[in-house]
C-alpha cells in the first residue's frame, strides 16, 4: 500500500493539521507510525485521494451555488415568468404586449394559471393608499389563515384571490372597476389611469427577484398565502429593490439644485453608481421603462437627468426612473412608486408561492462558514 507523509496529506486535502487528525479518528483515514520516525505518522494516499476529490467536489458546487445567488444562473425552476434576448414573459406572454391593454386582473389569472377567471373588483374602502395598512392588514390575516401545504390548488387559487383583495383595500382603496381605477379614484388623478395600468402590467411579476425569493423561501416552510406576500412586501421596501424611487427622488431634487450634469457628476465622483440607470438582466435598456416612457411626458428635470445619466453612466435609465417620473408627471403623492409596485408585484408573490407550494420542497441553502475556528473537542 501506498502511505503518505502528513504534509503530502495536507497539501492534497487542503486542509488544517486538526482536520485530518479528525478524519483519522473518525476512520475516513488509515493511518500508521512512520518506521524512519515513531513519533510521526503515515496516511494511506488512497483515503487521502478519495476525501481530497470528495471536497474539490464540494468545493465547486459551493461556488457555483454562491455565484448563482448573486444574479447567477437560476436557483429555482419556475414556469411563471422568465427574461429572454431583451423581453419579460409571463408564462410565455409578452409583458410588453400585454401592458397595451391588460389590466392588472387580466395578469394576475394568467400568473396565477386560472384561465378564464375574472377577477372580481373589491369593495371600496375609505381613506388613502397606504403602504402601513397593508403590512397590518396582512400581518392580521398571518395569525388565523391556514398554512398553505396540504390544501388543493382550487383552494389556494381562491386564498390568492382573497389575499390580493387584502392588500387592494389598503393600497387601492378609491371607486372602480379595476385596480388602476380605483387607485386613480383614490389619489384623485383619473389622467393617471391608463399610466398606473400600464405599470402594473409590467411590474406585476420579475422572475426570481429578492423580494419574490422572499415569498417562495416562506411559501416553502409551508406558511400561509398571506405571510409569503407579507414577506416579499417587507423584502420590497429596500432601497435596492422596490425602495429605489427614492434615490431617484433623492437624485432629481439635487438637479434641480445644481443642475443635472452636475448633480450626476457629482455622484459619479464620489464612487456611487446612479440609482436607477441600468439592469443586469438588460444589458441593452429595461424594456419595461422604454415602454413607460413612451405613454407620458417626462417632466424636464427627469428629462434632463436622464439624458445626463445616461450619457455620463452609459447606462439606460431603468424602470425604477421611469416610475418615479411618472409619479412626478402626475403629481402623484411620494410614495406613489411604492404603493403601485406593491400592488402590482403582489400578483407575482402569490403566482409564486402557489408554484413553490406545489412544489413541495423547503428552500434550505447551505452556509459556508468563514468565522472564528472551531474548538474541536477530543
Amino acid at each position: 500500500m501506498s502511505w503518505l507523509s502528513a504534509d503530502e496529506a495536507l497539501a492534497r486535502l487542503g486542509t488544517k493539521p486538526q482536520t485530518l487528525y479528525a478524519n483519522v479518528s473518525r476512520g475516513r483515514i488509515r493511518a500508521k507510525p512512520d518506521p524512519a520516525d515513531p513519533r510521526r505518522s503515515l496516511y494511506h494516499t488512497a483515503d487521502v485521494a478519495r476525501l481530497a476529490e470528495r471536497h474539490a467536489g464540494r468545493r465547486k458546487s459551493e461556488a457555483v451555488a454562491a455565484e448563482a445567488i448573486q444574479w447567477g444562473d437560476p436557483v429555482l425552476p419556475s414556469a411563471v415568468s422568465t427574461i429572454s434576448d431583451g423581453r419579460l414573459y409571463y408564462r410565455g406572454r409578452d409583458a410588453a404586449a400585454l401592458s397595451a391593454s391588460a389590466t392588472l386582473e387580466t395578469v394576475a389569472a394568467l400568473l396565477w394559471d386560472m384561465p378564464g377567471v375574472t377577477l372580481a373588483a373589491t369593495t371600496a374602502m375609505a381613506g388613502a393608499p397606504s403602504i402601513g395598512d397593508a403590512f397590518a392588514a396582512l400581518a392580521a390575516r398571518v395569525t388565523h389563515d391556514l398554512p398553505s401545504l396540504g390544501r388543493s390548488r382550487t383552494v389556494l387559487r381562491n386564498e390568492a384571490i382573497s389575499v390580493f383583495a387584502t392588500v387592494s383595500a389598503a393600497l387601492a382603496p378609491g371607486e372602480g372597476d379595476f385596480t388602476h381605477q380605483k387607485l386613480a379614484d383614490a389619489w384623485a388623478k383619473p389622467e393617471a389611469a391608463d399610466c398606473l395600468r400600464r405599470a402594473m402590467v409590467l411590474l406585476a411579476d420579475h422572475e426570481l427577484n429578492a423580494s419574490t425569493f422572499a415569498a417562495r423561501v416562506a411559501a416553502s416552510s409551508g406558511a400561509a398565502l398571506s405571510a409569503s406576500v407579507l414577506s416579499g412586501l417587507s423584502a420590497l421596501t429596500g432601497p435596492l429593490h422596490g425602495g429605489a424611487w427614492q434615490g431617484v427622488a433623492g437624485l432629481a431634487a439635487l438637479a434641480e439644485t445644481i443642475g443635472a450634469e452636475a448633480a450626476v457628476r457629482r455622484t459619479l465622483s464620489q464612487g456611487h453608481p446612479l440609482p436607477a440607470f441600468g439592469h443586469p438582466l438588460y444589458p441593452d435598456g429595461d424594456i419595461r421603462a422604454a415602454e413607460l416612457f413612451a405613454h407620458f411626458e417626462l417632466p424636464p428635470a427627469f428629462q434632463e437627468l436622464r439624458q445626463a445619466g445616461e450619457a455620463m453612466s452609459g447606462e439606460r435609465a431603468n424602470v425604477d426612473f421611469a416610475l418615479t417620473a411618472m409619479a412626478a408627471c402626475f403629481r402623484l403623492p411620494q410614495d406613489a412608486p411604492m404603493v403601485i409596485f406593491a400592488l402590482a408585484r403582489t400578483c407575482g408573490w402569490l403566482a409564486h408561492a402557489m408554484e413553490q407550494v406545489e412544489g413541495g420542497h423547503l428552500i434550505r441553502p447551505r452556509a459556508r462558514y468563514c468565522g472564528p475556528p472551531l474548538a474541536v473537542i477530543g
